[in-house]
């Protein structure tokens, strides 16, 4: 313990890395030979691509991090949550809807946090809460398990948010301001953004933003709360979906600006279809 503890102030913390899709499935319940070297124990090195790394401060259960988590397949973010629990519940956030931690799979507390180089508490208690969002699901004595959804369950979350999300916009069409819905525009910009970058996991996350900044002029926090819910649902990947193309993924960041154009002008017809097409075509990944 104290030899690892040593090695990781040398080297500013361990790294982690989930499974590499194209190297087929990881067994993440397997435990660590007594003896095995950082390396084995903890995967990749830290100049590896697609590596995670915690920060140092963050290694302990209770202590608070400044330093910014680093999520897979993109640069430093800012943390939005102090606690260790909340960067190892974002980090899995993220690698569920990039696909890293895939449909099917068995993930254990102890092994991913010696990757994350934390305790198994902290990955235990973010994993509870995928479980209560229906991310994961509990295996006694083994893990938590990624949820394999199936099409028929994108239909109807996609079905149940136009049943709430289109009659708000609608009624916001009607009573908004042209000039609020122009101070969104850097939102839906931050869409494309990522979209043009084929970023799939930020991509998903300025999504959820910029639909929660629409619907949160309405003034309903319960409203807010259940949307919110439903979209990042609507974000887990299929087991056997294909990777959306490039330009699918443009084109429907493209439709948030134009649902602002449509929200400014009051043309409530091409509101809905907009809103309509957006969840039907974003199934799956947006």
């Amino acid at each position: 313990m104290e030899q690892g503890a040593a090695r990781e102030r040398a080297t500013g913390g361990p790294s982690v890395r989930f499974g590499d899709p194209g190297n087929g499935p990881r067994d993440d319940t397997r435990e660590a030979a007594p003896g095995a070297s950082s390396r084995e124990r903890c995967g990749p090195p830290d100049d590896a691509p697609g590596a995670v790394r915690v920060p140092e401060q963050a290694r302990g259960e209770h202590t608070h991090a400044e330093t910014p988590l680093p999520f897979p397949g993109d640069g430093p973010r800012a943390v939005r949550r102090h606690s260790v629990r909340g960067q190892i519940l974002d980090a899995l956030r993220t690698a569920l809807v990039s696909g890293e931690l895939r449909p099917g799979e068995v993930y254990s507390a102890p092994a991913l946090g010696e990757r994350f180089g934390v305790s198994a508490t902290p990955v235990r208690e973010a994993m509870q809460r995928l479980a209560v969002e229906g991310a994961v699901e509990v295996v006694p004595n083994r893990g938590f398990r990624v949820v394999v959804r199936t099409p028929r369950e994108l239909a109807e979350l996609a079905e149940v948010r136009a049943l709430i999300e289109v009659p708000v916009m609608l009624r916001l069409a009607r009573t908004v301001p042209a000039a609020r819905w122009a101070g969104l525009r850097p939102l839906a910009e931050a869409t494309g953004a990522a979209a043009a970058r084929g970023d799939r996991a930020h991509y998903a996350e300025t999504d959820r933003a910029f639909h929660r900044a629409v619907l949160a002029l309405a003034g309903n926090e319960q409203l807010l709360a259940i949307a919110d819910d439903l979209h990042r649902r609507s974000q887990w990947p299929l087991l056997s979906a294909p990777v959306p193309r490039h330009a699918d993924l443009v084109a429907d960041a493209a439709e948030h600006s134009a649902l602002l154009d449509a929200l400014a002008a009051q043309d409530l017809p091409v509101v809905e279809a907009l809103v309509r097409e957006h969840f039907t075509g974003a199934d799956g990944w947006a």
